[in-house]
């Protein structure tokens, strides 16, 4: 049975279609509707992270990035879930690799495009 996904360019699984529509009741304008508010709200949340962190205030980096990885993880948004699991983890040992950062910013950029494809689909 092959999933309803959408791949980013380095194969990965961005967007888990099926397990997002799980979520919401299979109602797809409603999947539609989350993932635009969370394009919408959420564009500047890496950032923030990376600038608390940058700040040396890893206590709010902490909180920040938890939120994004259960917002990615509630939107089944894989490998933006999966990359802020690994950032999350390297916040809380108070340092942040510069590869890890870079990886991240990278899929939560690729994420926020390929977001457009599951919204037109499903016309949010």
């Amino acid at each position: 049975m092959a999933e309803n996904v959408i791949t980013g360019a380095n194969g990965a699984v961005y967007i888990n279609i099926d397990e997002g529509l799980k979520r919401v009741i299979n109602n797809g304008k409603l999947f539609a509707k989350l993932l635009t508010k969370f394009k919408t709200s959420n564009a500047g949340s890496l950032d923030e992270v990376l600038s608390f962190v940058a700040a040396g205030d890893y206590e709010k980096a902490k909180i920040s990035i938890h939120t994004l990885k259960g917002i990615a993880a509630n939107l089944a948004l894989t490998e933006l879930y999966k990359q802020t699991v690994e950032t999350e983890a390297q916040i809380k040992a108070g340092a942040l690799d510069p590869g890890t950062q870079e990886s991240v910013k990278k899929c939560f950029a690729e994420t926020l495009v390929l977001l457009d494809e599951v919204v037109a689909k499903y016309g949010g």
